[in-house]
């Protein structure tokens, strides 16, 4: 055997150690953070006062910390990627791909809410029910109309969106910082601006990793608490064919037509699954797809071992674009709400709202009750009776954790996708740039 062909050997049988060691890191981190699971929710269910109170805090420290990371991050990855792949053909091709695969998933998990909603067919509610649920309903929110909700994301502050977490105007910001870095003079001032930015991104990425790290107590935590509320009957479904038009559209979406576009393309549901596992949990408790970014970003490039310049790009675009979740939750919505108002739905205008719901979706922000608000708003400008909002806001918290879940789920896929179709064509520098993030 020659020398080449040894040292060929060396590093294949260094490699296999390697994927070995992060299978069996990988596996022990997943076991212990289904214990967190498991033991939140038995502490929970107990009801002790000062146990759920401890629980309420850790909680909410660990919501404030995704909420702190998840926007630098989104505008740092997009700024960075599109600065290196601004001016290259890559770039159009991955923005392609992904835009196509969201289009795709969002307008089959409306169409299933639909084929479910016509098949189920609920009722219409008592007008006193619907009289008392006008209370329930955030006040002064049924006033802002759709067209506000749109014209708020063009930003006339760059500070203002970052404060306030504004993920879309945040996104129009990055995309357009990234764009100009790539197309800009290569002058020595472009250089070190880039130079700071990259060192920004490796900050927050090390700060990423260390809030993985303590992330099983905030499992916990997010665990115990819903099972505390659960216990204690704050979550009840008070319409139920309602309810079950829309998580069965979630789960037919999550267990069936996502794992179908997966194999479509030849890959493997489940081994896709199993890799983002953990940031598919994150999301169910933290009912933000923004807030789980980091998480997310960091299975698919250790676990699913993405390319960087897709995972990085693909990602922060699909949480804020690629909602499955909302498109059905804002088109069911909106038709029991249009139906209890009276108004007449016709097929064709049926199929006309499933794709002002896909739309809708597309523009809504990936962060808590994003599609409620947004479901409100829409059906203010229509004359809708909205008290039915305040019907649904009770249940709304397990119905919000079941969409964040498929929309992540759903950006996983489009991500995992993305990468399958592009592989040939990325450049392999990953080994020159830093690490991928470790879960």
């Amino acid at each position: 055997m020659s020398n080449a062909e040894q040292k060929d050997q060396v590093r294949e049988q260094a490699r296999e150690i390697i994927h070995g060691s992060r299978a069996h890191k990988n596996n022990r981190q997943l076991a212990l953070w289904l214990g967190a699971l498991v033991a939140g929710t038995i502490l929970g269910w107990l009801g002790i006062p000062a146990l759920n109170q401890l629980f309420n805090f850790i909680a909410t420290v660990f919501t404030r910390l995704f909420q702190f990371i998840a926007v630098p991050t989104i505008a740092l990855a997009v700024i960075t990627t599109l600065s290196a792949l601004g001016g290259k053909k890559e770039t159009g091709r991955i923005f392609a791909h992904a835009v196509t695969y969201t289009l795709l998933t969002t307008i089959c998990a409306a169409a299933i809410g639909l084929l479910l909603y016509l098949w189920i067919a609920p009722g219409n509610l008592p007008l006193e029910l619907i009289n008392q649920g006008t209370a329930a309903v955030p006040q002064k929110l049924e006033k802002v109309s759709y067209y506000e909700h749109f014209l708020s994301v063009i930003p006339n502050n760059i500070l203002q969106p970052f404060l306030s977490g504004n993920v879309l105007s945040v996104m129009l910001i990055a995309a357009a910082s990234g764009l100009a870095l790539a197309f800009m003079p290569k002058t020595e001032n472009r250089e070190v601006l880039l130079k700071g930015i990259h060192g920004l991104e490796e900050l927050l990425f090390t700060l990423i990793r260390a809030l993985l790290w303590v992330l099983p107590v905030g499992i916990l935590a997010f665990a115990a608490q819903l099972s505390s509320q659960i216990e204690a009957g704050v979550i009840v479904g008070a319409i139920g064919k309602y309810t079950l038009v829309i998580l069965a559209g979630n789960l037919i979406q999550f267990f069936l037509v996502i794992p179908l576009f997966l194999a479509a393309r030849g890959l493997n549901p489940l081994h896709v699954l199993r890799k983002m596992a953990p940031a598919i949990a994150v999301a169910l408790f933290t009912k933000s797809s923004a807030g789980t970014l980091p998480v997310t970003l960091a299975c698919a490039e250790e676990n699913m071992h993405a390319h960087k310049q897709v995972s990085r790009f693909v990602l922060p675009i699909c949480t804020t674009i690629n909602m499955n979740g909302c498109a059905a939750f804002i088109l069911v919505t909106s038709l029991f709400l249009m139906q209890n108002g009276g108004m007449e739905l016709t097929l064709s205008g049926m199929i006309g709202w499933l794709f002002v719901a896909v739309l809708a979706a597309v523009g809504n922000a990936g962060v808590p009750m994003g599609c409620y608000f947004l479901t409100l708003s829409l059906m203010s400008s229509v004359g809708a009776p909205i008290g039915i909002m305040g019907i649904i806001l009770p249940i709304y918290t397990i119905i919000d954790m079941v969409e964040t879940a498929e929309n992540v789920w759903s950006d996983s896929a489009v991500c995992a996708m993305t990468n399958h179709d592009l592989a040939d064509e990325l450049d392999d520098d990953d080994d020159n740039n830093e690490p991928a993030l470790e879960v």
